[in-house]
């Protein structure tokens, strides 16, 4: 059957691009608002592509006959018998969501679909307990973060549909899954067929199927969502209660990374002081026991942050669950009583990137904010970060003071003034990076001075020790102080190596 669906689709230009093409682009951003009428208007009289796109797309009952011409060569008895479809009295609807897919990053790219089950919310229908998610905002962004090297060997750890498995299979020769869900596995067995990608697909709970093997690149978009030590819904709740799921990954990926391996994951951490990097440090710690002999890069960014009321809201209405329901009252009231009872103030959400370094190289831990507006693919800027890890963990110490630095193009100085009886006065300088995250560094009218003679010309104990003799200093000092400084610059990608872009 799924043979004949794909010579359906083929026919109908039932593909991202297509499916574009037919809509046109008002239609088809109204549709990515979940308003459908512009698109339905757009597909009347358009033939068996337009009953692919009112059938899997909008949803709609569409009659028999039509049905089974837009499938044609498949059989339609056949498609409602395997569950993708059901027949409602001569007419037929989607029983299962069924759409093409892509990803423009990776070129010549043949197309995709995605098998899932159908769309939840209060007004429609609540997640069952074995749900299996599509091609959600969760799964998106972190395609958007995946490195995208070549390497041999990936692992998708909770590969529900199979979502992650087709952005990698750009970039990685044997492609492995995992999942504790019997129906995302089979499902994801049907993404990767449709899709013409090749996957080893495991059953089991996290990473049991494949103790003692190693890969090179591992993914996970896990069950990770802090909540009560139950399982209501596979794809959100791990049953470890808080934020174990999160914490049991990042301890154990380590072991099955090769040396330089990559591990990516979605994870969600319990703040229960000032200091939202307390838990996730805590699990590094463990993670870079794990590593032994190697250290441990890693990369921990936080990217929301919510009070447990909004959390507890967020994901009942992403189950289907309306929180004001007497339903979603009782679900509420559970979920609230067992965060007050772990002390948590707010719950973060974001990536953690995981590197396994040489016996020889001390590991980085790095925990910071990335709430700011950021539209661009993460990955570029997670492989960026790794390379200027890697290129400081060469220069360690003073030996830094030893490179030739330059500030790139993408970098600019603000400078914030007041007005004074003598004009204006500046108080405040601040660097910003004008592409990426945008990261920003103030620093002071000596750092200002430092940075202006990184050019790439002079190694950076050269321009401190002209520095000291302009302003009076003690050379040794200023080494001591700019070093930290100049690093994180580097880690931002505000100072480069001057042989090259990093």
């Amino acid at each position: 059957m799924w043979r004949g669906l794909l010579a359906a689709f083929g026919r109908g230009e039932f593909t991202v691009d297509g499916v574009a093409s037919l809509l046109g682009a008002a239609a088809r951003a109204a549709l990515d608002r979940g308003e459908t009428t512009p698109a339905r208007r757009a597909v009347r009289g358009a033939g068996d592509a337009g009953t692919l796109v009112r059938l899997f797309l909008l949803g709609d009952p569409v009659p028999r006959a039509e049905a089974a011409s837009a499938l044609a060569p498949a059989d339609l008895d056949e498609a409602i018998g395997a569950g993708l479809l059901v027949d409602t009295g001569g007419q037929v609807t989607a029983a299962l969501d069924l759409r093409p897919h892509g990803d423009a990053s990776i070129p010549d790219a043949a197309p995709w679909w995605v098998l899932s089950d159908l769309e939840v919310g209060p007004t429609t229908r609540t997640a069952d307990r074995e749900h299996v998610l599509g091609t959600g905002a969760a799964s998106l962004s972190l395609a958007r973060a995946m490195v995208r090297r070549p390497v041999d060997t990936l692992l998708d750890v909770g590969t529900g549909c199979g979502v992650q498995v087709l952005h990698a299979s750009g970039h990685a020769a044997r492609l492995t899954g995992t999942d504790v869900s019997a129906r995302a596995l089979a499902m994801a067995r049907v993404t990767a067929a449709l899709s013409d990608v090749e996957v080893e697909l495991l059953a089991g709970p996290w990473l049991e199927p494949v103790a003692g093997r190693r890969f090179e690149q591992i993914v996970s978009n896990p069950p990770f969502v802090p909540g009560p030590p139950q399982v209501d819904h596979v794809y959100r709740d791990a049953g470890l209660g808080g934020d174990g799921a999160s914490a049991l990954l990042v301890g154990a990926l380590p072991a099955h990374l090769t040396e330089g391996g990559v591990a990516q994951l979605l994870a969600s951490w319990l703040v229960t002081s000032d200091d939202w990097t307390e838990r996730p440090r805590t699990w590094l710690a463990e993670a870079a026991r794990t590593a032994a002999p190697g250290g441990l890069d890693a990369w921990v960014v936080q990217r929301d942050v919510a009070d447990p009321a909004l959390h507890v809201g967020t994901w009942l209405r992403d189950a289907g669950v309306d929180p004001a329901s007497p339903e979603g009252t009782v679900l509420s009231e559970r979920w609230l009583d067992y965060l007050a009872g772990e002390g948590v103030l707010a719950i973060g959400f974001g990536f953690v990137t995981l590197r396994r370094t040489a016996p020889d190289v001390p590991g980085t831990v790095v925990c910071e904010d990335l709430r700011q507006s950021h539209d661009d693919p993460l990955g570029p800027e997670i492989e960026a970060w790794l390379d200027r890890t890697a290129w400081l963990a060469g220069h360690p110490g003073d030996a830094l003071l030893d490179a030739r630095l330059r500030v790139p193009d993408t970098v600019a100085l603000e400078r914030g003034l007041v007005s004074t009886d003598e004009g204006w006065d500046p108080v405040a300088a601040t660097l910003v990076r004008l592409d990426g995250p945008q990261w920003r560094h103030d620093v002071d009218e000596l750092g200002v001075a430092l940075l202006a003679g990184c050019r790439g010309h002079l190694p950076l104990r050269d321009l401190v020790d002209l520095l000291a003799v302009a302003h009076g200093r003690d050379p040794e000092e200023l080494a001591v102080a700019a070093l930290p400084v100049v690093r994180d610059l580097v880690h931002h990608g505000m100072l480069v190596p001057a042989g090259g872009p990093t």
